[in-house]
């Protein structure tokens, strides 16, 4: 096992430490096999090493990914631990699927996605195999396994639509939706709801916000501030899409965790939709030059026209609903969990260079599509 693993291990292993889970959760959790899907990306990586240290030696974490955001398994995100298994498959084979759920799976989390936004617009048909077909399919096998619980990753920034009140609230619905992701997530909530209602099971739907943290490789599909970091440590100017003073609720990639985690244990989370995310509002411009600053970046920031599906010039989350029926509670301040990304970007350098994915050309993720 490398130095980076050993270190993001060590990460997880103190983050459950200072949250203090109850004893009823661990015990709970231990002998549990456990499915995660996506679990080579970034927050589902995170899951994994969480989920690993609570089912203990008799328990399984099996990882399904087909490895489509990371262009090949990488030396972090498939970490080697005895209890996990991974699985090299896709959620609509349904091979792949009899192969992981003949470990006797009590659990699912679905991350698994075809992500994200802009990906999605570029190739909406995949886009739709992969997020809802593959998501009925799932839902489909873990109904037959009579899983206890199955915890789908929804979207917090895609569901919201374009004209929301903030604090965003469970309760306001949209159909203001302006990419297939984001119609895909809502879609995915709404099967999830069925299967609930019409087969009894135990589905759940966590709406995550801006996630960042150690695991996520820069590239054209994925998030801003992995891409800024990236960008601003090869000393190029960062793109701002906007005015800069658009503002994300970022949430950390381990309390994000934290909120899966407590999902799936929690039986007032069955049947309920909820939002994860730090309850704090962030600009883009203060987050470029905290980027800037922290690499020694000292090339200029550049402005772009907005993304024509890019509708949302704030975005804040109540986490109220999270707190009161699962307990959660953000413990990573933005700036603390911000200096962990960027170690962890040092730390990995060599291995990112080689695994961030931009292509020769325009890029989708930053021209002008408006």
């Amino acid at each position: 096992m490398n130095t980076s693993n050993e270190k993001r291990i060590q990460w997880v292993h103190e983050y459950l430490l200072n949250l203090k889970l109850e004893n009823a959760l661990k015990q709970y959790y231990m002998g549990r096999k456990i499915l995660v899907t996506g679990g080579a990306g970034a927050i589902g990586s995170n899951l994994v090493l969480a989920l690993a240290e609570l089912v203990g030696p008799d328990g399984r974490v099996v990882i399904l990914d087909n490895l489509s955001s990371i262009k090949e398994k990488n030396p972090w995100n498939v970490v080697p631990l005895g209890n996990v298994m991974f699985v090299e498959g896709d959620v609509r084979d349904d091979v792949d699927l009899k192969r992981v759920f003949k470990e006797d799976i009590t659990h699912v989390f679905h991350l698994a996605a075809f992500f994200a936004n802009q990906n999605s617009v570029d190739y909406p048909e995949i886009s739709a195999e992969v997020d809802i077909i593959g998501l009925i399919r799932l839902l489909e096998y873990s109904r037959l396994a009579r899983v206890e619980k199955f915890v789908y990753a929804s979207s917090g920034c895609a569901i919201y639509g374009s004209y929301p009140q903030l604090p965003l609230k469970e309760d306001f619905i949209s159909m203001h939706l302006t990419t297939p992701y984001q119609i895909n997530k809502m879609t995915g909530e709404m099967y999830c709801n069925f299967y609930a209602h019409h087969y009894d099971m135990r589905t759940i739907n966590c709406r995550f916000f801006n996630s960042y943290g150690p695991g996520e490789v820069p590239g054209q599909y994925r998030n801003v501030i992995p891409n800024f970091i990236y960008w601003a440590m090869h000393g190029q100017v960062l793109p701002i899409t906007g005015t800069g003073e658009e503002t994300r609720d970022f949430a950390y990639v381990l309390d994000l965790v934290q909120g899966l985690i407590k999902s799936g244990y929690y039986q007032e989370a069955v049947g309920e939709n909820f939002n994860l995310a730090s309850g704090r509002e962030i600009s883009i411009l203060d987050m470029a030059k905290l980027v800037n600053e922290a690499t020694g970046n000292k090339a200029e920031l550049t402005y772009k026209p907005r993304r024509k599906w890019d509708t949302k010039p704030r975005l804040l989350a109540s986490i109220e609903k999270a707190e009161k029926l699962i307990r959660y509670r953000p413990m990573v301040k933005f700036e603390d969990g911000f200096k962990k990304n960027v170690e962890w970007f040092r730390d990995n350098w060599d291995v990112i260079v080689k695994m961030a994915d931009f292509p020769p050309g325009m890029s989708s993720a930053v021209r002008d599509n408006t």
